[in-house]
């Protein structure tokens, strides 16, 4: 079985009858179609040119709840209302209670991710049981002035760590350039957005996921995939220390991570749960 745990409609270019044929070609069960709601001045206007955005957002949990009444059997709905918004915590019940709404995500927003509106929609995540996908991005000069010169979100990995601490009983799923940067104990988090050269020893990434059973990651984008075939030696060592707690996922339609995982040698069963174990094992109905 295989569960791409980070994928969105109508993303870049998808349709719905699109994305389930790329599923099929693919050999994906299922996916976990996040929504990623955002005001517009927090994401870049190229976006508009891939996707079909609207007021709610980028990606609005509304365009996620159409595919899932299409197929209900290949999607786990995410939804992430902005916790900074006076109705956030209301509405992602609704979504839970009427729509089975099974992951808060994917979080992706202007603000640093341990402030106290995001800290208690992350402790009411925590008592419902549904894993919190956040997207960390560093401020780096992306040639742009308008609307914003840069594209940060969530304040860094100290602002994540802080946020662990916080949340004991809250499952979180790291993701994004800014994340997956921390992989290495270099720093070239500051710099780039996607570090090339082999893994430095003392990265925060590794040092979190072992001083925090809450923290989990996924694979997808071509952040997590870079942060693995920057320097393969570690990245077959990576996955099998953290084979509980890693996940095969996409953000993309391309076979890239399948053919990267494929070339590593891990054993089948640290393969198995990367695939599917435990993302069921995080959004399954009732977890």
């Amino acid at each position: 079985m295989i569960i791409d745990s980070h994928n969105h409609p109508d993303w870049l270019g998808h349709n719905l009858f699109q994305f389930l044929q790329n599923m099929d070609d693919h050999q994906i069960d299922q996916t976990w179609l996040l929504s990623w709601e955002a005001p517009e001045d927090e994401y870049d206007p190229a976006y508009h040119s891939i996707m079909l955005s609207d007021p709610a957002g980028p990606v609005p949990f509304s365009r996620c709840l159409t595919y899932h009444r299409s197929a209900p059997d290949r999607f786990v709905l995410g939804y992430a209302p902005d916790p900074r918004r006076p109705s956030a915590i209301d509405r992602l019940k609704a979504a839970i209670d009427l729509h089975g709404v099974r992951v808060y995500g994917e979080l992706k927003l202007r603000m640093v991710y341990d402030n106290p509106d995001a800290i208690r929609m992350f402790r009411f995540c925590g008592e419902r049981a549904l894993p919190v996908v956040v997207h960390i991005d560093y401020e780096l000069d992306h040639g742009a002035r308008y609307p914003r010169p840069s594209w940060w979100y969530g304040g860094g990995i100290e602002a994540l760590e802080r946020t662990l601490k916080a949340c004991p009983d809250t499952v979180f799923v790291g993701h994004g350039p800014g994340f997956w940067a921390h992989i290495s104990g270099d720093d070239q988090c500051a710099s780039v957005a996607y570090p090339s050269g082999p893994v430095v020893a003392g990265g925060r990434v590794v040092q979190m996921l072992r001083e925090h059973p809450s923290l989990h990651a996924d694979l997808s984008a071509g952040s997590g995939r870079n942060a693995l075939a920057r320097d393969p030696e570690f990245g077959a060592r990576f996955l099998d220390e953290f084979q509980d707690r890693l996940m095969f996922g996409r953000d993309s339609f391309d076979g890239q991570l399948h053919e990267l995982l494929g070339s590593l040698s891990l054993p089948d069963e640290a393969l198995a749960k990367i695939y599917a174990g435990n993302a069921l094992r995080l959004a399954a109905p009732g977890a």
